[in-house]
């Protein structure tokens, strides 16, 4: 398997330097984090093997921590996907896609916190209107949204995920409601009070549009049953970065070749670029300090963990099995027994004593 931080190591000058006129403080920091991801200069932990009689000490290096790191957050992927599963509800659930067309993006990457923002916005005062205008429904929605900046080829293309039930709490009146069948709302009459929304939203902010843009927005609302396999697959994408290393096939001459998987075909297809072009098309995706790419509303925010409780404990709805969340515990390479953590975030610099000669 090719690591990223081996690319990014051997071509980190070349990629500075051409594409230097674009890179932000968070890009360097990104690149900093990743490239000494688990290396020697990272800090360490101390180790010991639980058999008493071997005591076998070594130091391990710490992963960087970084949300965009492609391979040390599986953890937190699955802490993530738990807590999801936990909130399960008697409804059935649907995936909602906002994409926002492609004579759009270059304004939203010269103003990324603020339009990426408005998508958030826009996105949940369009499903609260068509939720409020419902006849079956009538009421306050709950939504899980995850933004998305990527393509599966990494071209920049941001898009919202929602994950929704198809049901609603009616505050006035205390109720539950919920609509049957494998049909929410108008995917066309979604892209329009949608495009609508962004308009407004842009012209309110002082954005410049582009003289052409397209008059049809492009909205998917899918039915995704109980809403599990939908919230596995949002997780798997949100902490591990935007391509598995497994995915980089040969990084040769000058070049790295990836693959992906074409979302109409359902098989692996691959791309060459240049190792600089490469690096740019995974760091182009590094989100602004600080903001948050996940997001709950209506009943399904974390302030109504009470309410959400209840509704479980009146239709006696008992959460989805849990996936498992024990860390991989490192074995001793002396004797195989299991090693536990002594210490953490020792310097770069620290080493065990030498043992004494006999």
């Amino acid at each position: 398997m090719i690591r990223l931080a081996a690319i990014l190591k051997t071509y980190e000058k070349e990629f500075a330097d051409t594409y230097k006129h674009l890179l932000l403080p968070g890009h360097f920091k990104a690149i900093n984090a990743l490239k000494e991801c688990r290396g020697t200069h990272s800090p360490k932990m101390l180790m010991q093997c639980e058999n008493k009689q071997c005591a076998h000490q070594t130091l391990v290096p710490h992963s960087c921590g970084h949300r965009h790191c492609p391979h040390c957050q599986n953890h937190e992927t699955t802490r993530w996907i738990n807590r999801q599963l936990q909130k399960q509800l008697p409804a059935d659930y649907f995936m909602l896609t906002f994409t926002l067309p492609q004579q759009l993006r270059r304004l939203a990457w010269r103003h990324q916190r603020l339009v990426y923002r408005l998508l958030f916005e826009c996105v949940w005062q369009t499903l609260k209107v068509f939720s409020f205008n419902d006849k079956k429904l009538g009421g306050m929605p709950g939504a899980l949204a995850v933004l998305h900046t990527h393509s599966r080829q990494l071209d920049f293309h941001p898009h919202i995920h929602v994950v929704m039930p198809a049901a609603t709490i009616d505050k006035i009146r205390r109720l539950w409601k919920r609509k049957d069948g494998k049909y929410l709302f108008s995917h066309k009459a979604l892209a329009t009070v949608f495009r609508a929304k962004m308009l407004d939203a842009f012209t309110e902010n002082g954005l410049k549009m582009p003289d052409i843009y397209p008059q049809k927005w492009v909205v998917d609302c899918q039915h995704v049953g109980k809403g599990d396999k939908a919230l596995l697959y949002l997780g798997r994408y949100l902490y591990r970065g935007v391509i598995r290393e497994k995915d980089i096939l040969s990084c040769a001459n000058g070049e790295v070749t990836f693959r992906y998987k074409n979302s109409k075909t359902k098989r692996y297809q691959t791309r060459n670029l240049k190792a600089v072009d490469f690096l740019w098309l995974v760091f182009q995706h590094i989100l602004p300090r600080g903001f948050r790419r996940v997001r709950e509303y209506g009943f399904w925010h974390a302030n109504s963990k009470r309410l959400l409780k209840i509704i479980q404990w009146v239709f006696r709805i008992k959460p989805v099995q849990l996936l498992a969340t024990m860390r991989k515990r490192m074995r001793c390479p002396c004797c195989g027994s299991f090693m536990n953590i002594l210490d953490t975030l020792l310097p770069a610099g620290f080493s065990l004593p030498a043992l004494a000669s006999p």
